[in-house]
């Protein structure tokens, strides 16, 4: 009977794995314990073997392509045997499910539709005079913006050069134009209310005109308006202009005040080269709006400009050149590694509550330790696997720091076994050193190597990664003076390992040459408290500063 072969879970934290390569063809005799295919998971790429005999009858996964853990992935069973009426049950399996998932999308797409009021779009209402005035994205993280005030009420006349009303946005206060001549039929939101960006808030159109069919519509994205509201001025320099109207234009003059100005006429007079300083506004409060701009006239020089000094002159600010630049980036596809980083990590800082302590290490004596080790060891013992003896000695004489959160019980963990955080091209590994405070510093510096270079040939195996009861990070060796590190979950609590400096320290009263090195402990408080820490902090202080204890 043909058997279906499913994509294994083959790490705690796999989702789905990416089929690398087929070792097999469809027609191929295939014995159990033969190799399938390599699996790339999130941490390593791994064999898939075979727990059966006979022909691969089909082959459902192309190489490259992501398959989630569970789905099927190939069939075999004998030769020639029909396997096509268990394909079907698979694919009917999955497709059962796809309705419900795919059902409110459909919802979505209805409530995502154009507005239309009274049967009309919004261009067929701009033609007949009526302008549907939303709230503008007045910046690129604003959701909604909430009426500070308005300037207009219903049944005002205005312009299109009018402000409406101030907007404040998560960033500023800012005015709003509404661009549209005519009288306010509407105003859809109060003064000190929210409206949700592209939501109506206000009407601008005939004398008298019902609007009710408009309101109907609801606030929803509307289709892009017609651009032929000022055909006086070219459909790019609309576009251009769009976002800089939306935003107040004030500049200080010579005199200390203010002059406001719509940023249209802003605009207008930097292109002009006109000093805004001597324009007459002839909007509401001396506001210069763009036909004051257009019709201004420069005046005759004062006497006082001529009689300037040179030296006057020469103060003026210098011209600064313009740089133009290009704009460019390029994105690659998430790995496998990265996505369960990225989940794995965000689990752990937004639902254990961290927090750090740090500590300083005089290593003075690790150092002088470490050459005279160094001397006799098989292989070269480096700070980092002193630290993680260390750490396990510690964690021996504390275990609260030793342990995870379990919801409703914590498990106190009574053997030590180091997580070692390792960079590798895609993202980060985390090997376990197991019972390392029973290891000598050659027998973990050995093991340490090993797994880095099994880590960066992306040889690893789950037995190599899964246990850890604490982490240890360092990035001393990068130059890093001290730095804080996420918890690796289901660890209690990880080490941040700096760099040793060479820094003046204060021995028996007087200022000498010294290294130290700062070790930042991050910890869950759900089950490590803050006098908890700090005591396993003194231990690992105390161990590291005479590592002939660790020798003991």
């Amino acid at each position: 009977m043909a058997e279906v072969i499913k994509m294994p879970k083959m790490s705690d934290t796999m989702t789905e794995g990416v089929l690398a390569k087929w070792h097999k063809k469809v027609g191929d005799k295939i014995k159990s314990g033969d190799v399938l295919a390599e699996v790339e998971t999130d941490k390593a790429t791994m064999d898939m073997e075979s727990y059966w005999d006979g022909t691969l009858l089909y082959v459902g996964v192309e190489e490259g392509q992501a398959v989630p853990v569970d789905a099927l992935m190939a069939i075999v069973g004998k030769e020639g045997e029909d396997y096509k009426a268990l394909l079907e049950a698979e694919s009917g399996a999955q497709k059962s499910e796809s309705p419900k998932e795919e059902a409110p999308k459909a919802e979505d797409k209805k409530e995502e539709a154009p507005a239309q009021g009274g049967g009309l779009s919004e261009e067929e209402l701009a033609a007949k005079g009526i302008t549907v005035i939303r709230m503008p994205l007045l910046s690129d993280t604003m959701t909604e913006g909430v009426i500070a005030e308005w300037h207009k009420k219903v049944g005002d006349k205005v312009k299109d050069d009018d402000v409406l009303a101030d907007v404040e946005t998560d960033k500023a206060t800012m005015e709003v134009m509404g661009y549209a001549t005519g009288t306010l039929l509407h105003i859809g939101v109060q003064k000190g209310e929210a409206a949700k960006v592209n939501g109506i808030i206000a009407i601008v159109g005939p004398e008298g005109t019902d609007v009710s069919g408009i309101l109907a519509g609801g606030s929803a994205p509307a289709a892009p308006k017609s651009e032929s509201k000022e055909t006086e001025s070219p459909k790019s320099e609309k576009s251009e202009s769009s976002k800089e109207e939306a935003a107040p234009a004030a500049v200080a003059n010579s005199n200390g005040g203010r002059i406001i100005a719509s940023p249209l006429a802003k605009k207008i007079a930097k292109e002009k080269g006109i000093d805004l300083a001597q324009v007459a506004g002839s909007a509401e409060g001396g506001r210069i709006i763009k036909k004051d701009v257009e019709n201004f006239t420069p005046a005759a020089k004062s006497e006082s400009a001529k009689t300037e000094s040179p030296k006057e002159t020469a103060a003026s600010a210098p011209v600064i050149p313009t740089y133009v630049g290009e704009e460019k980036y390029t994105e690659k596809p998430v790995s496998q590694m990265r996505k369960v980083i990225a989940k794995r990590l965000g689990e752990s800082l937004f639902t254990a509550p961290h927090f750090y302590l740090t500590i300083s290490i005089d290593m003075d004596n690790a150092m002088a330790a470490r050459t005279q080790i160094n001397t006799v060891a098989p292989v070269k013992v480096s700070f980092n696997d002193i630290v993680i003896k260390a750490v396990a000695v510690a964690l021996k004489k504390h275990p609260a720091v030793n342990s995870s959160w379990g919801g409703d019980k914590i498990r106190f963990n009574e053997h030590t076994n180091i997580g070692v955080a390792m960079a590798v091209e895609d993202g980060l590994l985390v090997p376990v050193v197991r019972f390392a405070d029973g290891k000598s510093l050659s027998h973990i510096s050995a093991e340490v190597k090993e797994y880095g270079a099994k880590a960066k040939a992306k040889k690893l195996q789950p037995s190599d990664w899964e246990g850890s009861t604490f982490t240890v990070s360092n990035l001393g060796m990068f130059g890093i003076d001290e730095f804080t590190s996420i918890i690796n979950s289901p660890d209690g609590a990880i080490l941040s390992v700096g760099a040793i400096q060479a820094i003046p320290v204060v021995k028996n009263g007087a200022v000498v040459p010294g290294n130290v090195m700062k070790l930042t402990l991050g910890c869950d408080h759900r089950v490590v408290d803050g006098a908890t820490g700090a005591a396993f902090l003194q231990t690992l202080k105390q161990l590291l500063e005479a590592p002939v204890t660790l020798l003991a």
